[in-house]
């Protein structure tokens, strides 16, 4: 059960959820002729138990045999089956090898892949965290105010650096904000994610974010949209984290911009300036509603009104006046957050060796440099982007010193592993509304 937040890193860790044992970094690399047959002198991981799947990938526990840890192996299967999908994967191995930040997830390692012909599933090993937003936020724990400012103030710090890494995530939702036991939070999950062009004039997919946490810009079909649909999503979050309920769940997308509507009243046509004519149309006929903010003070008892109105900067209907992660970090709800983090928690103020503290004038660091995608302008067959994705694999395996490890074919779990896959379409949120 998650308990009350105090300040010592040594003893009083904010704690909670079951106890295992923190990842390791270190390189798998399996045999030449396959991702799990064992040779002579690598020892066997055990695949333990799947931890979740979506679109693009299943994600199992693994154990390394050689310290007995355990990390997370991300599997992505079928990933060659058209040129979309193909860049998209190469794309986000790409990101989860730049990242480099507490509060993002990050590769560890990848998993050497057979020959080219054979090539047709890719493997990436990350840290295992515990638990998740979504798992936190359904359960009978309690959660305290310590627990939520510290909770939004490292998705603010994680979003940050990535949107100064020029990146949109564009699946923002509590199920891709993985927690530990020490309530370290990283933002995971970037098959969605895309390099923003802020001045492009190229239309944009809509199809992005999931439903309860889409802006409004997107349901109403705008063609190109910036870091602020990341924001909206934030601002969903926290409203979810103070009730426990998510707060604009509907069956529809037309439904999903009904209750937007009627939180935060009829827009008028310059924040509808993204919008199609269709969608303007639409809410311009409807019966006009008045804004209702008030009763987000409803969330929970006792709201604080700095908590309210930063839920409110956060939920702008027009996304040029949303309220970007700088701003949303410097205002006052969040300094006991940042306090608790760097107090117990974060490791740019202390050093892993000894519980050291460190001097950081910097508490929200920002990337070094921008991600850069131009890998993939030129990228026009499938084949182009196997041949280069193993090429980047091989390259990246090269530069690491570390013994090599297989996959224990034999394990009691394999046979599940080996057969796991995707989320079916079913399974997935539904598509935005075509307006006409």
């Amino acid at each position: 059960m998650l308990k009350a937040l105090v300040g010592s890193r040594t003893s009083q860790q904010m704690r909670g959820f079951s106890s295992v044992a923190p990842s390791s970094q270190h390189t798998i690399i399996p045999a030449q002729a396959s991702f799990y047959h064992s040779t002579v002198n690598s020892p066997d991981a055990k695949p333990d138990r799947p931890i979740g799947y979506g679109t693009f990938g299943v994600v199992w526990s693994v154990t390394d045999p050689r310290d007995g840890k355990n990390v997370a192996l991300k599997k992505m299967p079928n990933v060659f089956q058209n040129l979309v999908s193909s860049k998209r994967v190469y794309r986000e191995i790409k990101m989860l090898c730049f990242f480099k930040h507490d509060n993002v997830l990050s590769a560890l390692d990848l998993l050497q892949p057979p020959s080219l012909e054979l090539f047709q599933e890719i493997y990436v090993i990350t840290e295992l965290m515990q638990s998740d937003l979504h798992k936190i936020i359904v359960s009978p724990q309690p959660l305290s105010a310590d627990h939520i400012k510290v909770f939004l103030y490292q998705i603010l710090r994680g979003l940050k650096y990535l949107h100064s890494s020029n990146i949109l995530h564009r699946d923002i939702k509590p199920g891709n904000l993985l927690v530990n036991s020490n309530c370290v939070l990283k933002i995971c999950d970037f098959g969605l994610a895309r390099v923003a062009e802020i001045n492009s004039k190229k239309h944009m997919t809509l199809e992005v974010v999931t439903q309860y946490y889409r802006a409004p810009e997107l349901l109403m079909g705008a063609r190109h949209y910036t870091w602020a649909v990341d924001m909206w999503s934030v601002g969903c979050i926290f409203a979810e984290l103070l009730s426990r309920r998510i707060l604009f769940q509907a069956q529809s997308p037309i439904q999903q911009l009904e209750l937007i509507t009627d939180l935060l009243g009829t827009p008028n046509e310059s924040d509808m300036k993204y919008a199609c004519e269709g969608a303007k149309n639409h809410i311009l006929t409807r019966p006009h509603k008045v804004s209702s903010l008030c009763k987000l003070y409803l969330l929970c008892p006792q709201v604080p009104s700095e908590a309210v109105n930063l839920i409110t900067r956060m939920l702008t209907f027009n996304p040029d006046r949303r309220i970007s992660c700088a701003e949303a970090l410097s205002c006052a709800y969040l300094d006991e957050g940042r306090l608790r983090y760097h107090s117990c928690m974060c490791s740019c103020c202390w050093s892993s060796r000894g519980r050291t503290m460190m001097y950081t004038d910097d508490f929200e660091p920002v990337a070094r440099h921008k991600f850069d995608d131009s890998f993939e302008r030129n990228l026009t067959s499938v084949s182009q982007v196997k041949a280069q994705l193993h090429s980047f694999i091989t390259e990246y395996n090269m530069r690491t010193s570390q013994v090599p490890l297989c996959i224990n074919p034999q394990s009691a779990a394999f046979t599940s592993f080996s057969s796991s896959t995707v989320a079916s379409p079913s399974e997935l949120p539904p598509s935005p509304h075509q307006w006409e």
